[in-house]
């Protein structure tokens, strides 16, 4: 990579943006420079992967990375460019997230191709209730989003951690969040509703759904790609990987999906269980005795596809090693459930037009998409084409099938730099102030 340090604090190299006041807020630019970037950030609970993008009407991926296994001994450092050649890849101790975050943006400094980075989009998980689009980062929203980590405790902690260590590192940039629930603000109020009594189930109490950007950006690609009518179909995306759900989406919008009131529920996980029946739960805190903590981490950290293999939550991982028995049995029991939520979600739309595979797992693993999907061709009019499927082609179905079968890579980060670019071009034509 070569070596030509840049000035990425977002202000210009002279005659800058105005200096930010003692709140930490600034005035808006005098006008939004195209030649500034777009970084995004998605903290996971001991990763952050970032990537940065040109500002402009459809932004451009410049390069993308991560920091992995962070806390740990072996935490490592990964960069590469647009076209995928690797940047750097090695070890680098990161003992926090705000480490991490500190180091990859050491490393973007490096990068000759790097324009100031004037924008920071972050993903942050749970938006609230009331949350149906992107946000500028400011004090009112940090705390909202400190309230609402109960709700969401397995990622807001991290969201949050990279949120004020990017905003301590790029003080002039503007930030903005990105919701993974805005998506399905769009279901129907049936779709919301939990089964508790009304008098509870409210404020926040509801059934959101997950992976909103995500889901986003497959139905931006088939509109892009396909046309506006393109949408008009009755649409299952299944997005799985480490976390994993499906949502049932027509006309574009989201119309049911199977992830709850938390990221725990519906599909289960690497490490998180899915659906538990409520009265198991019950039964652990009161005759087994378990504490919340400990069942809280069990549910989260222990359970899924880790606990029932007993040797990891990766799914290439345990494809590897399929022939042990308690392997088998947790991947057999993810495609048993991921064929029962297309059942259940074709039935709250009422029929199906097309399955979009899509997510580390569903964009890339073609033993799992053909366990999950060749059981039903007996029930819906489906039918997957062996080669297609193998060599994870955009179209996997075969001629004669009804059913549109689909292999998809997602890709967030672009979702949240098209978000970025759309609030900043927002606040400059409505001459507010940016952060």
């Amino acid at each position: 990579m070569n070596i030509s340090a840049v000035n990425i604090s977002g202000e210009e190299e002279s005659g800058g943006q105005d200096s930010p006041t003692r709140s930490g807020h600034m005035h808006r630019a005098r006008s939004l420079r195209s030649d500034k970037s777009i970084l995004t950030l998605n903290c996971g609970s001991s990763s952050v992967k970032f990537a940065v993008f040109n500002f402009s009407s459809e932004p451009q991926r410049i390069l993308s990375g991560s920091v992995s296994n962070i806390g740990a001994a072996d935490s490592r450092s990964r960069g590469q460019s647009a076209d995928g050649a690797v940047l750097w890849d090695e070890e680098e101790p990161s003992v926090n997230h705000p480490a991490a975050i500190d180091a990859a943006i050491n490393r973007l400094e490096q990068g000759e191709h790097i324009s100031a980075i004037g924008f920071v989009g972050h993903r942050v998980v749970h938006g609230g209730p009331d949350c149906d689009c992107p946000e500028p980062v400011t004090a009112q929203l940090e705390a909202r989003l400190r309230r609402l980590i109960p709700l969401a405790p397995l990622h807001l902690p991290a969201n949050l951690e990279g949120i004020v260590a990017a905003r301590l590192r790029l003080p002039n940039a503007q930030h903005v969040a990105c919701f993974d629930t805005a998506f399905h603000q769009s279901a129907p109020p049936i779709a919301r509703r939990t089964g508790l009594p009304r008098y509870i189930e409210k404020d926040e109490i509801r059934r959101y759904g997950y992976h909103g950007l995500s889901y986003e950006f497959v139905v931006e690609h088939i509109r892009e790609t396909e046309g506006a009518h393109a949408l008009e179909a009755r649409i299952i995306v299944a997005h799985l990987g480490a976390g994993a759900s499906m949502a049932a989406i027509s006309n574009g919008r989201s119309i049911d999906t199977t992830m709850d009131f938390s990221t725990l529920s519906g599909l289960p996980m690497a490490t998180r269980s899915g659906d538990l029946d409520p009265g198991l739960i019950l039964y652990l805190l009161q005759e087994k005795k378990w504490s919340p903590n400990d069942l809280q981490a069990m549910l989260y950290e222990q359970s899924g596809l880790l606990g029932i293999s007993g040797r990891s939550g990766d799914m290439r991982s345990l494809l590897g090693i399929a022939t042990d028995p308690n392997v088998r049995d947790a991947i057999d029991y993810f495609c048993f459930q991921a064929r029962k939520r297309i059942g259940a979600l074709a039935a709250s739309m009422g029929g199906l037009d097309r399955i979009v595979f899509t997510g580390g797992v569903g964009a890339n693993a073609p033993e799992i998409r053909a366990q999950i999907c060749r059981p039903l061709e007996a029930l819906l009019s489906l039918k997957l084409d062996n080669g297609r499927n193998a060599g994870s082609e955009p179209i996997i179905s075969s001629e004669t099938s009804s059913i549109q079968l689909n292999a998809l890579n997602t890709d967030e980060e672009k979702m949240i730099a098209r978000h970025v670019a759309a609030v900043a071009r927002k606040e400059d034509a409505f001459g507010r102030e940016v952060i």
